[in-house]
Formats: structure tokens, sequence, C-alpha cells
């Protein structure tokens, strides 16, 4: 299975794409996208709509997982930053593909061990769990830990689900 992992922002949003066989992870690609702020609101989230189509087009993922936002001190970053996110979701539920969210500190602690992790920490990881990542960005590191932690939950899901599956054919 291959996971695309998104980071939104803005001015860049994150992304990165791993393959998933059973527990083995294995990094295919990572990266940014992102917008010109000298441009108009919405022109910033067609850039990051065309973007992110982009990356979905050429890597193909079966799934992607999006970080949720929180909330800052300033409203209007808070907004702008939503609007980001809203593109993050909508564009691969477009392309067909399930879409899963999850919290800042569960990625975390889903790659790190630790919910108020740094950012060096996770990159550090990221690196050791994805061998061979480049890592072209924070954003970038940060997207490849929230698909990493979807392949971590995805396959307990599964593996919940199964006995359930099988229980419910007899």
């Amino acid at each position: 299975m291959r996971l695309l992992g998104l980071d939104p922002g803005l001015r860049h949003t994150g992304w990165g794409v791993i393959e998933v066989r059973g527990n083995r992870l294995s990094y295919i690609a990572d990266g940014a996208v992102h917008s010109d702020g000298t441009k108009a609101m919405a022109e910033r989230l067609v850039q990051l709509h065309e973007g992110l189509a982009r990356v979905i087009e050429r890597y193909r993922p079966d799934a992607a997982a999006v970080e949720e936002t929180f909330v800052n001190k300033n409203p209007n970053s808070t907004l702008k930053l939503g609007q980001a996110r809203g593109v993050a979701l909508l564009v691969p539920a477009l392309a067909g593909l399930p879409v899963a969210e999850y919290s800042t500190n569960l990625v975390k602690k889903s790659v790190v061990g630790a919910g108020h992790a740094e950012k060096q920490q996770i990159q550090r990881m990221v690196k050791l769990l994805l061998p061979g990542c480049l890592i072209e960005s924070a954003d970038a590191a940060d997207a490849l830990a929230v698909a990493i932690c979807h392949a971590h939950h995805y396959n307990t899901l599964q593996q919940w689900q199964a006995p359930a599956v099988a229980e419910a054919g007899r």
C-alpha cells in the first residue's frame, strides 16, 4: 500500500509518500508544494490544489493522511491554515482516496514516542524509520511522519478488523 502524508500550510504544504508492506516501511518521495505570498488567497489555494494534484498523479497513493490543525493565538493565522488544510483534505478526496486525520501529538507520539517531540527529533526518527529518505524540508519531514503514523494506525485497524470480518463470515 502506498500512503501520502500531508502537513498543511498556506506558504508550504509538505508531502511525503511511503510504501507499506506488512510492518515494513519504504521511502518513495517527499517535498513541499508552495504558494506565492504576493497572490490573492484564492490563487494561493489554487496553487496548493494544483501542486497536490500533481503529486497524487505522479505517485498514485492508495490513501492519504492529513495532520490536524492546532489553534494558534492568532485567529487570522488559524483561519488561513484551516483553508490550506481544507485543500489538503479535498485534493486526495477528489482523487477517490480515503483520507485520515491525525492530531499533531498523535503523529509525534507514533513516530518519536513522545507527544511533544521537537522537530529535530521527528526528522531523526523519520530518517531512521525510512532509510534513504531525502527530507527536502521540515514540512516534508512532518508529512512523512504523518504517513508513518497512518501506516502504524492503519495496520493496527486492519489487524483488529480481520478477526471480526472472519467471524462475520462464519
